[in-house]
C-alpha cells in the first residue's frame, strides 16, 4: 500500500510557532490526526485554534517542557495512555540560549532541549513507533551542524560557551542521533531521517544577543525562506510516498546530501548514543 498520512497519528513537538505549527497545519490538512506539543498552555491553545481555523480539524494537544526530563517522561506517558500507535514522530522542539544555563537535571540547556529532548522522547515512544510500522521519525536538525564540535569531556561547554557553538553542537547531535537510530531500526519498517528545513527567521533566534540579531538578519536575509517553504521540507519527509524505505539520510531542504564528516562517523554516533542514554537514565 502506498504511504499516506491520511488517518495516521502524527506527534509534532515544538508545535506552537514557526515550522512546528506550519507542519501541523499542513499534515492536518492532508488528513493526519495531529497531536501538538507545546510548553506554554496559552500558546499551545492558540496553536490548536490556528490548526482548527486553517485545517478544519481539532488537533489534540499535550504539554511538555523539554528542559525537564521529568516533563518529557510525563509527555510520553500521557501520549501512550491516550494512543495505541504513533505513525510519525516529528522531533522539532528547540532553543538557543544566550547565556549558559543548566537544567534542573544539571545539563547545559541547549544540549538538553535540542538533543536530549529528542533522544529521550523518541526512545520512550519507540515501542509504539515500531508497533505502528510502517512508521517514520523526522528529526529537525540544521545546516549549523556543519560547524558543530563534540567534546565528550565537556559536552555542556563549561569552558568557552557561546550560544552558536552550543547550538551547532546540539544540531550535530541531532544528525548523529538520527543516523544511529536508523541503523538500530534497520529492517523494522521504521525510517529515520534528519532535515535542515532552510534558514528561517523564526522565534528561535530571539535568544540571540540583541546586537547579533540584526547581523543575523543582514547576512542571512538572502538565505531566509518562508516558514511555509521550511515546513514543506519537514512535511515531505513525513508524508511523501517517494521516500518509503529511505532511512538514515540527512536532507537540506528537500534534497538528501552528505552531512558533515563528523556526522558520518559511526563510532562517534555510537558513543554519543551511549552517553546520551546515561544522561537521561535509559539502560
Amino acid at each position: 500500500m502506498t504511504w499516506t498520512v491520511r488517518d495516521k497519528t502524527v506527534l509534532v513537538t515544538g508545535a506552537t510557532s514557526g515550522i512546528g505549527l506550519e507542519t501541523s497545519v499542513e499534515l492536518a490538512r492532508h488528513g493526519a490526526r495531529v497531536v501538538l506539543v507545546g510548553r506554554d498552555p496559552e500558546r499551545t491553545q492558540a496553536a490548536v485554534e490556528t490548526v482548527r481555523a486553517r485545517a478544519g480539524v481539532e488537533p489534540v494537544h499535550l504539554l511538555c517542557d523539554f528542559s525537564r526530563q521529568a516533563s518529557i517522561r510525563a509527555l510520553a506517558k500521557a501520549y501512550a495512555d491516550r494512543f495505541d500507535r504513533l505513525d510519525v514522530l516529528v522531533d522539532n522542539a528547540g532553543a538557543v540560549n544566550l547565556r549558559r544555563r543548566l537544567t534542573e537535571d544539571g545539563i547545559e540547556t541547549t544540549f538538553a532541549v535540542n538533543h536530549l529532548g529528542y533522544f529521550l522522547l523518541t526512545n520512550l515512544l519507540l515501542d509504539l513507533i515500531v508497533a505502528s510500522t510502517p512508521a517514520r521519525v523526522v528529526v529537525v536538525a540544521s545546516i549549523n551542524h556543519r560547524s558543530g564540535t563534540l567534546d565528550f569531556d565537556d559536552l555542556g561547554f563549561a569552558r568557552g560557551y557561546s550560544a552558536m557553538k552550543a547550538y551547532g553542537r546540539s544540531k550535530l547531535a541531532n544528525v548523529l542521533f538520527a543516523t544511529e537510530l536508523a541503523r538500530r531500526l534497520a529492517g523494522t519498517g521504521v525510517t529515520v531521517n534528519s532535515v535542515h528545513p532552510g534558514a528561517i527567521d523564526t522565534n528561535i533566534w530571539s535568544a540571540a544577543p540583541a546586537l547579533l540579531r540584526p547581523v543575523i538578519r543582514l547576512f542571512m536575509r538572502r538565505e531566509f525562506i518562508s516558514i511555509e517553504e521550511g515546513a514543506g521540507a519537514v512535511v515531505q519527509l513525513a508524508e511523501s510516498p517517494d521516500l518509503e524505505g529511505v532511512t538514515g539520510c540527512y536532507f537540506e531542504r528537500r534534497t538528501a546530501v552528505p552531512p558533515a564528516p563528523l556526522a558520518q562517523d559511526p563510532v562517534v554516533a555510537a558513543r554519543l548514543w551511549d552517553v546520551s542514554a546515561e544522561l537521561v537514565g535509559l539502560g
